[in-house]
């Protein structure tokens, strides 16, 4: 067994979910330099295929136990760390292996993030949990807590953050190149996305059997009880309200996390969505899944990056697009980039496209010196070990996600403006209210999510 890494110390006087100022530096207190992480990979495939990839792929990380719902589809696993431990069970590997591991990765599906993580930072674990960090608002905070009593290293999944292209984009926007920002428009209408969530749902009327080697019980997890299908596992569980949170809760994350850095922005003000009405007016689509095209709208406080006391952003997904005029602004195309962000200043604006770098409309600066990084996930694993913080620690997309959350409450209330009270956690209405938080299945509570 590695000897125990010295872990961070955070500053305990932070607001959760940004009620206050954006979380400051930690306190740092490295670990020697000849140290190993020894970790443990909950789910393997997919996703969690590229996670352990990328994660053991660091000289200085142990693979010590790997972990599949699906015995199955953990063999790739298998084939590519033979020699570490293999559970089906994560409870299980954390009861096992808790005294022998540092670190954990969380790619599984929604439903059962904050659980998972939440076990894991009670054991102080440094974790890496695939994005949305949480499937309800409500967890974000228990989450964001949880964080700050672990004191541990966390990091989630937006690994575009750590790239040149999103770095670039957020130094540029706090030196104040564009201004002061106005307004924010995202968007997210990558090809094939709106097919895939325009056939599925809603739920059939008879299950299937069990594949024999999916364990359907830990899959479940949180939540209720319910048939096996197979547009739930593998792939397709994101467009279904029980298990993901639809296109803007996943994909929003990518595209918000510049937003919210650069800006400096805390707890939003209003939240409102518009959906399509074929999703809408269907009673069954609407109770069981995500609708394919959202347009939210949040309003934020002001900040001292932004023009007024009030910032409003919109997402826009599926067949909604950012405004005609606002597309128009970018000229090196014909084609707007499906997935970006566009900052709008009162000297100029700035587009960053996802996965790219991003592009100055109406000014010109001197480019920064950044210095690359191997990858999101060294840049953690390096952070664990007592190197610089990483990009998108839980404590900063904590309140983020809680954001983002709070955008698939708004498309289950569409046409309706929802005020926040994040002191409170609550809202002006009582529909969207019911929506905050779910009944886990017994058994499966989140601790502390009351």
């Amino acid at each position: 067994m590695t000897q125990p890494i010295q872990r961070r110390t955070f500053i305990k006087s932070i607001a959760v979910a940004g009620l206050t100022a954006p979380l400051l530096t930690p306190l740092v207190k490295g670990a020697a330099a000849n140290e190993k992480l020894v970790h443990a990979s909950i789910g393997v495939n997919g996703m969690g295929w590229g996670d352990l990839h990328s994660i053991s792929s660091h000289s200085k990380v142990q693979i010590a136990a790997i972990c599949d719902v699906d015995l199955e589809r953990r063999k790739k696993a298998e084939g590519h760390v033979p020699d570490a431990r293999r559970y089906q069970d994560w409870r299980e590997l954390l009861d096992k292996e808790g005294d022998k591991i540092d670190s954990v990765n969380v790619t599984v599906p929604d439903h059962n993030h904050a659980l998972i993580t939440t076990r894991a930072l009670a054991m102080k674990k440094n974790v890496y949990c695939q994005k949305p960090l949480c499937h309800d608002v409500a967890e974000c905070r228990v989450v964001a807590e949880a964080t700050r009593q672990a004191g541990t290293i966390t990091q989630l999944g937006t690994q575009h953050a750590s790239r040149l292209g999103d770095r670039l984009a957020v130094a540029w926007l706090k030196s104040g190149v564009i201004g002061k920002i106005k307004h924010v428009y995202l968007c997210s209408n990558r090809p094939g996305a709106i097919e895939t969530y325009r056939r599925v749902g809603p739920k059939p009327a008879q299950g299937e059997p069990v594949p024999a080697s999916l364990n359907w019980d830990i899959w479940l997890g949180t939540a209720q009880d319910q048939f096996y299908f197979h547009e739930y596992h593998p792939t397709i569980w994101r467009s279904w309200q029980d298990f993901g949170t639809g296109w803007s809760g996943d994909i929003g994350c990518h595209i918000y996390d510049a937003v919210w850095k650069s800006i400096g922005l805390t707890a939003p003000k209003t939240v409102q969505a518009n959906v399509q009405d074929t999703w809408k007016n269907d009673p069954a689509r609407r109770r069981d899944v995500w609708p394919q095209s959202d347009h939210i709208t949040w309003t934020f406080p002001g900040t001292d990056m932004t023009e007024g006391d009030e910032l409003t952003v919109e997402w826009f997904d599926g067949l909604f697009y950012p405004p005609e005029e606002i597309r128009a602004l970018y000229t090196a195309s014909k084609n707007y980039p499906a997935e970006s962000a566009m900052f709008i200043g009162t000297k100029g604006a700035l587009l960053l496209p996802h996965t790219a770098g991003p592009l100055l409309i109406g000014v010109e600066a001197t480019k920064p010196d950044l210095k690359p990084r191997v990858s999101h996930y060294h840049h953690w694993i390096d952070a664990c070990l007592g190197g610089e913080m990483c990009e998108s620690h839980f404590l900063q997309t904590g309140p983020m996600t809680e954001a983002i959350l709070l955008g698939t409450v708004a498309i289950r209330v569409p046409d309706t403006l929802i005020k926040w009270d994040p002191a409170k956690m609550t809202t002006d209405n009582a529909e969207a209210n019911k929506l905050l938080k779910r009944t886990y299945r017994s058994g499966w509570e989140v601790p502390g999510v009351a």
